[in-house]
């Protein structure tokens, strides 16, 4: 066998996200660019990730959009079942109002065991750091925005990423505590997402499960948070949301609660002027933050 040519082992793979053009832009409403699809970088031995950018006029403030699933599925444009049926959908809406949107893939539990996702994230905002420039957002102004398992990577994300310090954190009932039973949870279980996420049961690598869980990662310097949660959630409990909030609080750092009587996960059984509450709230945080 002859050795393969030196050059021809440069060409062959994609350009690398850091200096791989952008793709075209679509243009789904006036004054606003969508780009799906784009790389921004490839874990060793895993798929590329990628993310989309709806992209206003810039410089604009950017959104970090992290979708839930259980950290085992989901898609990165799904804001929640309760907004599918939007038109326009939850993303042009954020666009209209000025903020750029990224929103991102991350290695999912079956891919990768945390810190994993974690570790995506803050790739994603460095790349977006990198190509801020030509794609007209401001990075310094960055909110993480996040439901259910992506809730709780934003939550971590907002409290973990120092340099630069996110603006704020936008979280739709996301887990905050993997180390105590809540709910229908027990850290002793293997039989868990929760499990599935650090490639063990919670209980036996207390270590990581307490890095994993934002509710032990407050301090005082976190950015200011929008929590919100529905009070008869089955999948995870309310007691996440409410005691991450008296933690923050505790800590000095500023927090807007919303719990919403009678909704359970992902907003359902609340009423649809409720959601559009939430999001109108949620979207004006993020705009004043």
């Amino acid at each position: 066998m002859t050795l393969p040519d030196p050059d021809l082992l440069k060409q062959l793979p994609a350009p690398h996200p850091d200096r791989a053009p952008l793709p075209p832009a679509a243009g789904p409403a006036p004054g606003v660019r969508l780009l799906r699809g784009v790389p921004y970088a490839v874990p060793e031995g895993s798929r590329p990730l990628e993310l989309d950018l709806w992209l206003p006029e810039g410089p604009a403030p950017l959104v970090l959009y992290i979708h839930g699933g259980a950290w085992r599925r989901g898609r990165r444009d799904d804001m929640g079942m309760r907004t599918r049926d939007w038109d326009p959908g939850p993303f042009a809406r954020l666009a209209a109002a000025g903020l750029a949107v990224a929103c991102v893939d991350y290695r999912l539990s079956g891919e990768a065991t945390f810190p994993a996702p974690l570790d995506d994230l803050w790739a994603a905002l460095r790349w977006l750091a990198l190509r801020s420039a030509e794609l007209g957002i401001d990075t310094r102004r960055t909110v993480a925005w996040g439901e259910s398992a992506g809730g709780h990577l934003a939550a971590l994300l907002a409290l973990t990423h120092a340099e630069p310090p996110l603006a704020g954190a936008v979280i739709w009932y996301g887990p905050s505590d993997l180390t105590s039973p809540r709910g229908g949870f027990t850290p002793d279980s293997a039989a868990t997402p929760e499990a599935a996420l650090l490639g063990a049961a919670p209980a036996t690598r207390p270590e990581l499960a307490r890095a994993a869980s934002p509710l032990a990662q407050v301090h005082a310097a976190a950015p200011p948070f929008f929590l919100a949660h529905g009070t008869q959630d089955t999948m995870v409990s309310c007691s996440h949301t409410e005691d991450l909030a008296s933690a923050l609080r505790a800590a000095g750092v500023p927090v807007r609660l919303r719990l919403v009587p009678g909704a359970d996960h992902g907003w359902y059984g609340a009423s649809d002027d409720a959601v559009s509450a939430i999001f109108a709230a949620s979207l004006d945080f993020a705009q004043h933050v």
